[in-house]
């Protein structure tokens, strides 16, 4: 009788262990759907430019006129100009010209020193009218 019952136990425990296994079967098999569902979700930034010193200009050059308030986030605030940022990102990109110097293709080069020639004069612009100072 005490066989009976040791039956008994062992056939409750393989049905609720196999409960188990199949509720955790489905758990997996549901989030492997919502993670294929997620890979196959578009991207809302697209694809990312190619990693290279033009894109680093770039994106120095994109902060710097931020801060100037240049460019503006739409659907927020005008801003104050935040000059000591602006001037930190060309301070940068005036780094990046003093230590590249010779080793930049021609291309480079030019877009270099014509990216921190406009930010200059536009960080002068900006910086006489936030003083109240002459217009050029």
């Amino acid at each position: 009788m005490a066989d009976e019952k040791k039956l008994i136990i062992d056939e409750d425990w393989k049905k609720q262990a196999q409960k188990e296994k199949e509720v955790l079967a489905a758990k997996e098999k549901q989030e492997k759907g919502k993670a294929a569902e997620a890979d196959e979700a578009p991207s809302r930034s697209g694809p990312l430019p190619e990693g290279d010193l033009l894109a680093l200009i770039n994106m120095l050059t994109t902060q710097a006129l931020f801060a100037m308030g240049v460019l503006r986030v739409e659907g927020h605030d005008d801003r104050e100009p935040d000059l000591e940022m602006a001037r930190y990102n060309i301070d940068m990109l005036e780094v990046l010209e003093a230590k590249t110097k010779g080793n930049l293709t021609t291309e480079e080069a030019q877009v270099l020193k014509n990216t921190l020639n406009e930010l200059r004069m536009g960080f002068v612009q900006i910086a006489e009218s936030a003083a109240g100072g002459p217009q050029a």
